[in-house]
């Protein structure tokens, strides 16, 4: 019977694992996005936005539909002036 081993995959060491940034939250994405988004929208340029985002910010209440239009809510508003605050 002709059996092969499988080949060995180098492990990679320790060190390298650790050196790698960890994976952004979507969450945490989006709030980075989202001073972008509202200059997007406020430029009415919305075609500019991700439609994942708009559907995501939509799910956070970070955005809402007012008229065929997307505005901030009070929740977006905030976050807006967070991130903002962290950019000084």
């Amino acid at each position: 019977m002709n059996t092969r081993r499988p080949s060995t995959i180098p492990a990679l060491p320790k060190s390298a694992l650790l050196a790698q940034p960890p994976p952004i939250l979507r969450r945490e994405q989006l709030r980075i996005e989202l001073l972008a988004t509202v200059d997007s929208l406020h430029r009415r340029r919305a075609d500019l936005v991700s439609e994942g985002f708009i559907a995501d910010y939509v799910a956070l209440h970070w955005l809402e539909w007012n008229g065929g239009a997307l505005r901030l809510t009070v929740t977006g508003q905030n976050v807006c002036a967070q991130m903002r605050a962290g950019l000084n």
